[in-house]
Protein backbone atom coordinates (compact mmCIF):
# COMPACT_ATOMS: atom_id res chain seq x y z
CA UNK A 1 0.00 0.00 0.00
CA UNK A 2 1.16 3.24 -0.87
CA UNK A 3 2.15 5.98 1.70
CA UNK A 4 -0.44 9.06 2.08
CA UNK A 5 2.06 11.93 2.53
CA UNK A 6 0.53 14.28 5.42
CA UNK A 7 2.24 17.15 3.73
CA UNK A 8 -0.60 18.92 1.58
CA UNK A 9 -0.09 21.95 -0.13
CA UNK A 10 -2.71 24.88 0.31
CA UNK A 11 -4.98 24.75 -2.08
CA UNK A 12 -6.15 28.14 -3.90
CA UNK A 13 -9.24 29.64 -4.43
CA UNK A 14 -10.61 28.64 -8.13
CA UNK A 15 -11.18 31.72 -9.96
CA UNK A 16 -14.05 32.38 -12.57
CA UNK A 17 -11.43 31.80 -15.55
CA UNK A 18 -10.22 28.93 -14.27
CA UNK A 19 -13.39 27.03 -15.50
CA UNK A 20 -13.32 24.76 -18.78
CA UNK A 21 -15.31 27.35 -21.84
CA UNK A 22 -18.68 24.83 -22.15
CA UNK A 23 -18.23 25.88 -25.98
CA UNK A 24 -14.48 25.25 -26.31
CA UNK A 25 -12.89 23.53 -23.59
CA UNK A 26 -10.36 26.09 -23.33
CA UNK A 27 -9.11 26.84 -19.80
CA UNK A 28 -7.77 30.53 -19.31
CA UNK A 29 -8.63 33.52 -21.29
CA UNK A 30 -7.60 34.69 -25.06
CA UNK A 31 -6.28 37.93 -26.00
CA UNK A 32 -4.17 38.78 -29.19
CA UNK A 33 -3.43 42.43 -29.63
CA UNK A 34 -5.08 44.30 -32.30
CA UNK A 35 -2.97 47.64 -32.12
CA UNK A 36 -6.24 49.40 -32.41
CA UNK A 37 -5.06 51.91 -29.56
CA UNK A 38 -8.04 51.72 -27.63
CA UNK A 39 -6.12 50.37 -24.16
CA UNK A 40 -4.15 53.44 -24.73
CA UNK A 41 -6.78 56.26 -25.52
CA UNK A 42 -9.72 57.30 -24.04
CA UNK A 43 -11.14 59.31 -21.15
CA UNK A 44 -8.44 60.56 -18.99
CA UNK A 45 -6.72 57.85 -16.93
CA UNK A 46 -3.20 57.00 -15.46
CA UNK A 47 -0.04 54.80 -16.37
CA UNK A 48 1.66 54.61 -13.50
CA UNK A 49 5.41 54.44 -13.91
CA UNK A 50 7.94 53.66 -10.56
CA UNK A 51 11.68 54.84 -10.85
CA UNK A 52 13.19 51.94 -12.80
CA UNK A 53 10.40 52.22 -15.45
CA UNK A 54 11.47 56.20 -15.78
CA UNK A 55 15.00 55.07 -16.30
CA UNK A 56 14.30 52.40 -18.77
CA UNK A 57 11.60 54.87 -20.49
CA UNK A 58 14.71 57.90 -20.51
CA UNK A 59 17.44 55.57 -21.95
CA UNK A 60 14.56 54.53 -24.40
CA UNK A 61 13.66 57.92 -25.86
CA UNK A 62 17.70 58.96 -25.31
CA UNK A 63 17.26 61.79 -22.68
CA UNK A 64 17.89 61.97 -18.83
CA UNK A 65 15.57 60.53 -15.88
CA UNK A 66 14.94 64.35 -15.04
CA UNK A 67 14.05 65.33 -18.74
CA UNK A 68 12.05 62.72 -19.33
CA UNK A 69 10.17 63.20 -15.35
CA UNK A 70 9.48 66.66 -16.62
CA UNK A 71 9.05 66.00 -20.00
CA UNK A 72 6.52 63.12 -20.11
CA UNK A 73 5.33 62.50 -16.37
CA UNK A 74 2.82 63.95 -14.14
CA UNK A 75 2.17 63.96 -10.39
CA UNK A 76 -0.92 62.13 -9.75
CA UNK A 77 -2.43 60.73 -6.33
CA UNK A 78 -2.05 57.23 -7.85
CA UNK A 79 2.35 58.33 -8.06
CA UNK A 80 4.33 59.44 -10.94
CA UNK A 81 2.17 59.39 -14.58
CA UNK A 82 2.76 59.38 -17.54
CA UNK A 83 1.64 62.38 -19.39
CA UNK A 84 -1.36 61.96 -22.06
CA UNK A 85 -2.49 64.20 -25.33
CA UNK A 86 -5.56 65.33 -26.89
CA UNK A 87 -6.63 63.10 -30.17
CA UNK A 88 -9.65 62.77 -32.23
CA UNK A 89 -9.77 59.36 -30.05
CA UNK A 90 -9.97 60.69 -26.73
CA UNK A 91 -6.89 61.09 -24.07
CA UNK A 92 -3.83 59.20 -25.61
CA UNK A 93 -0.68 58.11 -23.96
CA UNK A 94 2.27 60.57 -25.07
CA UNK A 95 3.75 57.23 -26.51
CA UNK A 96 0.92 56.35 -28.70
CA UNK A 97 1.86 56.44 -32.54
CA UNK A 98 -1.15 56.59 -34.79
CA UNK A 99 1.06 58.27 -37.81
CA UNK A 100 4.55 55.34 -38.63
CA UNK A 101 1.94 52.11 -39.30
CA UNK A 102 -1.11 53.26 -41.13
CA UNK A 103 -4.60 52.32 -39.64
CA UNK A 104 -2.67 51.19 -36.75
CA UNK A 105 -1.82 52.64 -33.05
CA UNK A 106 1.51 51.66 -32.24
CA UNK A 107 3.78 52.37 -28.97
CA UNK A 108 6.26 54.07 -29.66
CA UNK A 109 8.56 52.48 -26.51
CA UNK A 110 7.22 49.13 -26.89
CA UNK A 111 10.54 47.56 -26.03
CA UNK A 112 10.41 49.71 -22.79
CA UNK A 113 6.70 49.77 -21.71
CA UNK A 114 5.55 49.86 -18.17
CA UNK A 115 4.37 47.08 -16.39
CA UNK A 116 0.68 48.17 -16.18
CA UNK A 117 0.74 48.68 -20.00
CA UNK A 118 2.98 44.84 -19.94
CA UNK A 119 0.36 43.62 -17.95
CA UNK A 120 -3.08 44.48 -20.36
CA UNK A 121 -6.06 42.87 -20.03
CA UNK A 122 -5.36 40.87 -17.12
CA UNK A 123 -4.90 44.30 -14.94
CA UNK A 124 -6.96 42.82 -11.65
CA UNK A 125 -10.30 44.68 -12.79
CA UNK A 126 -10.30 43.25 -15.39
CA UNK A 127 -9.83 39.59 -14.84
CA UNK A 128 -12.22 40.07 -10.99
CA UNK A 129 -15.07 38.40 -12.60
CA UNK A 130 -16.62 37.78 -16.22
CA UNK A 131 -18.47 40.46 -15.86
CA UNK A 132 -15.34 43.04 -16.09
CA UNK A 133 -13.96 40.72 -18.70
CA UNK A 134 -17.02 40.93 -20.74
CA UNK A 135 -17.42 44.83 -20.41
CA UNK A 136 -13.47 45.45 -21.39
CA UNK A 137 -14.72 43.23 -24.39
CA UNK A 138 -16.47 46.09 -25.56
CA UNK A 139 -13.84 48.29 -26.23
CA UNK A 140 -10.97 45.99 -26.69
CA UNK A 141 -10.86 43.83 -30.06
CA UNK A 142 -8.21 41.26 -29.03
CA UNK A 143 -9.85 40.41 -25.95
CA UNK A 144 -11.67 37.25 -26.27
CA UNK A 145 -9.86 36.26 -29.69
CA UNK A 146 -6.25 34.44 -30.54
CA UNK A 147 -4.05 33.00 -27.95
CA UNK A 148 -5.24 31.46 -25.04
CA UNK A 149 -3.66 32.63 -22.29
CA UNK A 150 -3.42 29.82 -19.13
CA UNK A 151 -5.04 30.79 -15.37
CA UNK A 152 -1.14 30.54 -14.45
CA UNK A 153 0.20 33.27 -16.50
CA UNK A 154 -3.07 35.21 -16.16
CA UNK A 155 -1.92 35.66 -12.38
CA UNK A 156 1.50 35.82 -12.98
CA UNK A 157 0.87 39.11 -15.18
CA UNK A 158 -1.79 39.94 -13.09
CA UNK A 159 0.15 40.35 -9.88
CA UNK A 160 2.94 42.36 -11.52
CA UNK A 161 0.62 45.31 -11.14
CA UNK A 162 -1.64 44.27 -8.54
CA UNK A 163 -2.51 47.40 -5.80
CA UNK A 164 -0.47 49.69 -8.71
CA UNK A 165 -4.06 51.53 -9.30
CA UNK A 166 -5.34 51.10 -6.20
CA UNK A 167 -6.48 54.40 -4.81
CA UNK A 168 -6.20 52.82 -0.89
CA UNK A 169 -2.74 51.15 -1.61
Amino acid sequence: MAEQSSHHEPERAREWFDAADPATGDVGLRFSCTQCGNCCSGPPGYVIVDDAEVAALAAEVGTSVEAFRETYCQSTFLGLSLKEKDSPAGFDCVFLDRQRVPGKAVCSVYAARPAQCRAWPFWPAMVRSEDGWNQGKRTCPGMGKGELHAPAEIRMVRATIEGRLDPAR
